[in-house]
């Protein structure tokens, strides 16, 4: 499978004015290729003593004009930087990588100075020589590494190498009694400067673990790290397992705080959302209310017309005004026959028709 290449982003999204990063301008804003067979996208830099090199062929240095020109494929401008690289950090990969892109066609050597150089001359480092060699090897920007490069360069080290220019930060670097020791370089026109990376150094990473020191001596502690192997007395060990147990004790107190904070605000997040429920339900309760029992409600209204369905069904329907009235006769008298004796009655109807008696008449007994 073929790696992701960053010159696949966006490249017809470039401006064709754009140039590469040595000034030159890239042909229809597509940036060339480069070949997957390096050393430094493949395996780690081989050191200087297991490089072969053709001593029969004349050492002729190109000229600064030269090199920016560009120079064939078998004949790259050779760059030299060296350092002491302890903690390798971007500080250090980003001066390789400017250097390595000085000229178009650029062969780039790292010398890396010993231990015993370091301490004579700089101080102790974190790192031993052999921990910052394979720092330097595995960057990707690195063709070569010289193991146990002087301090000083020399015209027979330069020789030796066939090195062409020399890359550096333009600071003068004040070492081994000389004011700088790059002065010989620049004076040969052979020193090509680069740009050191603000806010990023070996000195600024170790002054962090020395502001730092108990937070990192506790935990390494934490870790599995012996007191012993962090140089820390007794004391010290019992005072940082005592802050240790009080810090974690101050993180589940501000744990449990947390939570009972996310708890009330859940709380009262329902309790707002109740409240509002039972203010919607409170609103639709008193409306139906006077919807139904106010003085317009459909109760009153109900009310009315049951009251008029009852008048109406209680009260007598009057005859048409308009209809012809009959003079009703009186029924005849119902007699007995063969009697005068009204019809038996009973006890009530009896001292009724005693207070009162009626007798019938008809015209046959009048005769």
């Amino acid at each position: 499978m073929e790696p992701p290449t960053s010159s696949r982003l966006n490249s017809r999204k470039r401006r064709k004015d754009g140039s590469g990063p040595n000034g030159a301008t890239e042909p229809d804003g597509i940036p060339p290729k480069m070949s997957r067979c390096s050393f430094g996208l493949r395996e780690p830099a081989p050191f200087s003593d297991e490089v072969e090199i053709d001593y029969s062929k004349p050492y002729i240095r190109v000229t600064y004009e030269e090199a920016m020109r560009g120079t064939p494929l078998e004949r790259p401008v050779r760059v030299y930087a060296d350092g002491i690289f302890d903690l390798f950090h971007s500080g250090h990969a980003r001066a390789l990588m400017q250097a390595k892109n000085l000229f178009p066609n650029t062969y780039l050597i790292v010398g890396v100075c010993s231990d015993e150089l370091t301490h004579n001359f700089k101080g102790f480092t974190v790192m031993n020589e052999n921990e910052r060699y394979d720092a330097v090897q595995h960057c990707r920007y690195v063709d070569e590494v010289v193991r146990n490069a002087p301090w000083t360069l020399t015209p027979e080290f330069l020789a030796e190498h066939r090195i062409d220019f020399v890359a550096h930060d333009d600071i003068p670097y004040s070492s081994a009694g000389s004011d700088d020791v790059y002065k010989h370089i620049k004076e040969a026109g052979m020193f090509a400067p680069t740009q050191r990376t603000e806010g990023i150094s070996t000195s600024d990473i170790i002054t962090r673990i020395v502001r730092d020191y108990d937070v990192y001596a506790r935990r390494n502690l934490q870790r599995g790290y012996t007191a012993k192997e962090l140089n820390v007395s007794f004391i010290n060990e019992k005072k940082y397992h005592l802050q240790e147990r009080v810090d974690k004790v101050k993180k589940r107190v501000k744990d449990v705080e947390e939570k009972s904070k996310e708890f009330v605000q859940k709380v009262e997040e329902k309790s707002i959302d109740l409240i509002q429920k039972w203010e919607e339900k409170s609103r639709e309760f008193i409306g139906n209310f006077l919807e139904m029992f106010g003085p317009e409600g459909a109760l009153k209204h109900m009310l009315k017309e049951g009251k008029g369905r009852m008048l109406q069904a209680i009260s007598p329907k009057q005859s048409p005004s308009s209809s012809p009235t009959h003079d009703r006769s009186p029924s005849p008298s119902f007699r007995w026959p063969f009697s005068t004796k009204t019809p038996p009655s009973s006890p009530a109807n009896r001292a009724r028709n005693e207070s009162t008696v009626t007798y019938d008449i008809s015209e046959d007994e009048e005769d």
